[in-house]
């Protein structure tokens, strides 16, 4: 059941990759880039020469990251139409030698243990077919004392803000990314899956059990958007 639900899911964001960029930043009014930004910060002070990047997408972090000035990004996603946009950007950009784009299950890694010093996933972790397992392969191809750092989305902490992001998310999203992408069930899956996933405490508790240390939960904008880190123990 696994197997078919992640190729189900690689074929929805197969078929919203040509517009993803663009709405992704339409629907977040831009403040989806502030939250990257984090994210990256969050990663410096290890000056880390190797960072891998999950469910890499369209490889907006991957091409970020690159401020850090490592030596080698890698980014990993299991959909095709994705990488292709990613590798465009890439190649456009002259950044070929840097960044490699792979295809492959994050909850199946094609690495050796300990291959990277950091490690990142944005706004992807939720579309894990197991959570718990892809954060295990990202332990394990994480060197010892290597950090790993994860955006996801949240729900705001305040009622009042929560019911009004709520109808935002549920009855203006699937309708803007219907029109822009003419996929209804990929904007409807967003509020969806963020809606079912497991927050703040909960997440680092998952974390904690996949074997990270010194896990942190940091809310971002009112709680929208959730920041969470850990280490590999050396």
């Amino acid at each position: 059941m696994k197997d078919t639900a992640s190729r189900e899911n690689a074929q929805m964001f197969d078929e919203i990759a040509p517009s993803y960029d663009f709405l992704n930043h339409l629907l977040s009014l831009n403040i989806d880039k502030g939250w990257r930004r984090k994210a990256i910060k969050s990663l410096a002070a290890s000056h880390p020469r190797t960072i891998l990047d999950v469910a890499t997408g369209t490889a907006d972090m991957a091409i970020g990251v690159l401020k850090l000035n490592p030596e080698q990004v890698t980014g990993v996603d299991a959909s095709a139409g994705m990488l292709e946009v990613g590798r465009k950007k890439i190649l456009a950009r002259g950044l070929s030698e840097k960044i490699t784009l792979i295809e492959a299950a994050c909850e199946c890694l094609p690495f050796e243990d300990s291959t990277f010093d950091a490690a990142m996933v944005a706004f992807g972790v939720r579309n894990f077919s197991d959570p718990e397992l892809g954060l295990s392969e990202i332990l394990r191809v994480l060197n010892p004392g290597g950090k790993l750092t994860i955006l996801e989305f949240s729900l705001p902490r305040q009622k009042w803000l929560r019911a009004g992001y709520r109808f935002y998310f549920h009855n203006m999203v699937p309708a803007i990314g219907r029109w822009f992408s003419r996929d209804l069930s990929a904007y409807r899956y967003l509020p969806d899956s963020v809606e079912a996933f497991p927050k703040g405490d909960e997440f680092v508790a998952m974390m904690n059990r996949a074997g990270f240390s010194e896990t942190r939960y940091k809310p971002l904008s009112a709680g929208i958007c959730g920041m969470y880190t850990g280490i590999k123990k050396i």
